[in-house]
């Protein structure tokens, strides 16, 4: 589809994109779909909206904040529940229950929907997906609705009758959704949708001197997810304690903890460290990067894939992550630490063979999608132009 003709297409359509805050990367990738077409194709009414915000307070519980304390504080228990509910039968007990609650404590988001009146729906987490569908088969829905898979990895979860077409990451996750039955027309392979900053270049000089770092000195980037998550002080004292020249940045996102001690750790070494916060400009501190050291997140891999940056991943959460984690290094793109030590030893390994981390640079850039966002709403938007012309 042409941009002359995508524009002419989202004229007057409206499409609504839903995510759920389990962890920063349903979200990104959301916002990252509706800053794209806002960006590039200003014909349509793109809302983004947060499908929990409309679910009852016990929902929002289960789906926020009992994730993430399971993920933080009892990840062996986060693996079987992982396991079970991939495992599980769709029609046996545990998701027949799931899906009666689910349908109660969602009542204001089906009223929020019927409302707005979307041309599309795309979903970036499974389960507005899966209320949706069971909106549709019930003929109190009549949009289409998409699902766009946030990592490298298939859980079962994901599928759901009545959909009108997924956007998997990799060609491996469209197998998968192809053997669970998934007509092979309504697969596409787009990548994960990334802000349209990851698809520009930046000068690396500018965005270092920005951070008072010196862009010639070979730079590591040290994340921690939104939430801050996987001990980064203690990670950045043994990095900085690697012989070498080479200066270091830590995304500590929102904990403050974290940041506060960074900070104190960046007196002892003046140019060396640049702890950061919270930002909205993660491209800017990438471009500065020669290697990220990351937990292996669907979008923040998908990221530092389409700024072609190879990576470290360690302390993946298990399922998605460690998922993640496998791709990554099936593909040549990153190195897999599962502990300190061995990170440290990952790290002067790819400084002293700069020809190794050149090459892993080159699959991470082979690798990247910087345009999935477009190719999602590209397809979309045909999809809803074919429709309309067959009423």
């Amino acid at each position: 589809m042409k941009e002359g003709e995508l524009q002419r297409g989202m004229a007057g359509k409206t499409i609504l994109v839903l995510s759920v805050p389990a962890g920063a990367g349903h979200t990104r990738v959301a916002d990252a779909i509706r800053s794209c077409a806002a960006e590039e194709y200003g014909g349509a009414r793109v809302i983004h909206l947060d499908a929990m915000a409309f679910a009852t307070p016990r929902l929002r519980t289960v789906y926020t904040s009992l994730y993430l304390g399971l993920i933080r504080r009892a990840p062996g228990l986060w693996r079987h529940v992982y396991r079970y509910t991939n495992e599980a039968e769709p029609g046996g007990w545990f998701n027949r229950l799931r899906r009666w609650i689910e349908a109660r404590d969602c009542r204001k988001l089906v009223a929020q929907i019927a409302a707005l009146a979307p041309s599309a729906v795309i979903c970036t987490h499974f389960q507005p997906a899966e209320l949706l569908s069971r909106q549709i088969a019930a003929g109190q829905l009549d949009c289409p609705v998409w699902v766009q898979v946030t990592d490298f990895d298939l859980h079962r979860m994901w599928l759901h009758p009545h959909i009108a077409g997924y956007f998997a990451g990799n060609e491996e996750v469209a197998f998968l959704l192809r053997e669970q039955g998934i007509a092979a027309g309504a697969v596409h392979v787009a990548g994960i949708p990334t802000m349209p900053a990851f698809s520009r270049r930046h000068d690396r000089a500018e965005c270092a001197r920005e951070l008072g770092l010196d862009p010639g000195r070979s730079t590591l980037l040290l994340m921690g997810g939104g939430a801050g998550l996987g001990g980064l002080s203690r990670i950045a004292r043994e990095l900085l304690a690697i012989p070498g020249d080479f200066q270091l940045i830590v995304l500590a996102g929102k904990n403050q903890a974290e940041l506060a001690v960074l900070q104190t750790l960046a007196a002892r070494f003046p140019g060396r460290l640049a702890p950061q916060g919270y930002t909205d400009r993660v491209e800017r501190l990438m471009a500065c990067a020669d290697l990220v050291i990351t937990k292996p997140g669907g979008a923040t891999t998908a990221e530092c894939l389409a700024m072609g940056l190879p990576m470290i991943v360690n302390a993946p959460i298990p399922g998605q992550e460690e998922h993640n984690a496998n791709f990554l290094l099936e593909q040549g793109a990153a190195l897999k630490a599962s502990d300190l030590p061995t990170l440290a030893y990952r790290v002067r390994q790819l400084l002293a063979h700069p020809v190794q981390l050149e090459e892993m640079a080159t699959r991470a850039r082979m690798l990247g999608r910087p345009h999935a966002a477009r190719q999602v709403l590209e397809t979309v938007l045909y999809r809803c132009e074919h429709a309309a012309e067959r009423i």
